[in-house]
């Protein structure tokens, strides 16, 4: 079922460096401009993951320039959990953290359980196949929440 669009979207997991990073990336691109979306991770303690780089890259999504971001940098930069309509939880740990700093505002926080592909796959090629089902995975969940993209892919 999909639901009218949200105005401001947060993308969270637990490094900001995989799935949030892709997440906010493809909503982008399959939605365009209208929504405010961004990302975050319970720490920032990793860059960008390249294999995420690379299967985002496959959809024409961009995500090399992103730089990982933790709640509380979000916090310290002055980008209030309260102003987002709607925070979207893609680990466990950040569901837990999100609530947590959510809990006096009136928002909605969902938990969408996304692969982690991080550690799975030997070779290059195996794990480039972990990183694409996570990556469709996202884009499946938001074309089930949010309708049909309103821009090409």
């Amino acid at each position: 079922m999909t639901e009218e669009m949200p105005q401001s979207v947060l993308f969270c997991c637990d490094h900001n460096a995989v799935r949030s990073p892709m997440a906010e990336g493809i909503m982008k691109k399959l939605y365009g401009t209208g929504t405010y979306v961004q990302s975050a991770g319970v720490t920032n303690d990793m860059e960008i993951d390249g294999f995420s780089i690379a299967v985002c890259q496959e959809m024409d999504v961009e995500l090399s320039r992103h730089r990982s971001r933790s709640f509380d940098e979000m916090e310290n930069w002055g980008d209030d959990l309260g102003s987002f309509d709607l925070v979207i939880a893609l680990s466990p740990a950040s569901q837990r953290r999100a609530l947590e700093l959510t809990r006096y505002y009136s928002l909605e926080v969902e938990y969408w359980p996304i692969l982690d592909p991080t550690g799975l796959g030997e070779t290059r090629d195996a794990k480039l196949v972990s990183y694409r089902q996570a990556r469709d995975q996202i884009r499946d969940r938001l074309i089930g929440r949010f309708g049909p993209p309103t821009e090409m892919i």
